[in-house]
């Protein structure tokens, strides 16, 4: 589909086709990935409960519960094009963080996943 073709298109449409190309641009649970962009120095958010949060976070973790991501980027004036890498327990939470984030117009976020397969995965390389 050419440029000019897009004009043509409903602006809810369009819309449609920037949140699924975002979200796979976005998209993530990788490890290895994950570790690259902490190490890149991406700001790295733990979207867990303060309670699993201080059981036991990655380095330089930051916590901010999922619910409260969007308030909280918006408080913090993070800036919508900054790296943002997202972990919880399992992936949902941060999925569901990083959904938000992208509704909201943040561009570059990543859903580490889990924080004890990232763990585990540091451990063994």
């Amino acid at each position: 589909m050419s440029i000019s073709r897009f004009s043509l298109l409903p602006l809810s449409l369009l819309t449609l086709l920037l949140t699924l190309c975002q979200s796979a641009w976005a998209s993530g649970q990788d490890p290895a990935t994950a570790w690259q962009k902490i190490h890149r120095g991406d700001l790295v958010i733990d979207v867990r409960t303060p309670a699993e949060f201080a059981s036991g976070h990655l380095p330089d973790a930051v916590n901010i519960p999922y619910q409260y991501i969007i308030q909280a980027f918006k408080q913090g004036m993070i800036s919508k094009d900054r790296p943002v890498v997202l972990y919880c327990r399992s992936g949902q939470r941060s999925g569901m963080a990083q959904q938000s984030l992208i509704k909201a117009g943040y561009t570059q976020t990543y859903n580490a996943g889990g924080y004890k397969p990232l763990i585990h995965w540091q451990q063994s390389h």
